[in-house]
């Protein structure tokens, strides 16, 4: 059986969890060539949120970016982001894949800022949108309690229904239905071992083989 992914163009773009190259800037990049991509790019920004990739915005803890099957090169200090509407322009992507979630949390927080998430959400899918590429948003997987972020279970998962909700007409990847609450370790309650995001990189990967967003993504 013929991978829906196989002969795809695909762009995706995203915060701290694509910034490292043990992240899923390895594990998803190379889940979806394995599946017959025609082209990956991946640009991981630490520390963005969904609008700063309106406009070209610098990163506040580094980034990373990787082309096809070559390494992943890190940023550091030089990290920005560039505006999706000249990387669709540039690129014409059949798929933009969109890892964010964490960053629009607020976990230390005692309330969910739900209408600035909105603004943030909506304002890059309606870009995405208007130029007619198709797109899947990935949202925030369990992690740990506590940590250096202050994650929380019951937040994660309020985000997690907050994107589902709001992310149309983008497909949603629901992060949290591959593992377990706390099943995947952490190094600091929200970013993961290697083992973690092997998994994490690998079940986005079959999810986007089976995702009605990919289905048709090229033509076929």
């Amino acid at each position: 059986m013929v991978s829906l992914i196989a002969g795809l163009t695909i762009l995706i773009i995203g915060d701290s969890h694509l910034a490292t190259p043990s992240y899923l800037i390895g594990s998803l990049h190379d889940g979806l060539l394995r599946q017959g991509a025609k082209s990956v790019h991946t640009i991981g920004v630490c520390g963005t949120t969904p609008a700063e990739w309106l406009t070209a915005t610098p990163g506040s803890c580094g980034g990373a970016e990787r082309i096809g099957s070559a390494k992943a090169v890190v940023k550091g200090k030089a990290a920005a982001t560039e505006p999706i509407s000249q990387l669709i322009a540039k690129e014409k992507p059949d798929l933009v894949v969109l890892v964010f979630g964490d960053t629009m949390a607020a976990y230390t927080k005692p309330d969910f800022p739900k209408t600035w998430a909105w603004q943030q959400t909506t304002s890059l899918v309606k870009a995405i949108s208007s130029t007619n590429t198709k797109c899947a948003w990935v949202g925030p997987a369990w992690g740990s309690e506590g940590g250096k972020y202050g994650k929380t279970f019951p937040r994660v998962q309020l985000m997690s229904k907050f994107l589902e909700a709001n992310v149309p007409p983008c497909q949603y990847i629901d992060s949290l239905k591959f593992a377990k609450p706390g099943q995947w370790a952490t190094v600091d309650g929200q970013h993961f071992t290697q083992a973690g995001y092997n998994a994490w990189g690998s079940a986005i990967t079959q999810a986007l083989a089976n995702a009605p967003a990919t289905k048709g993504a090229n033509g076929k």
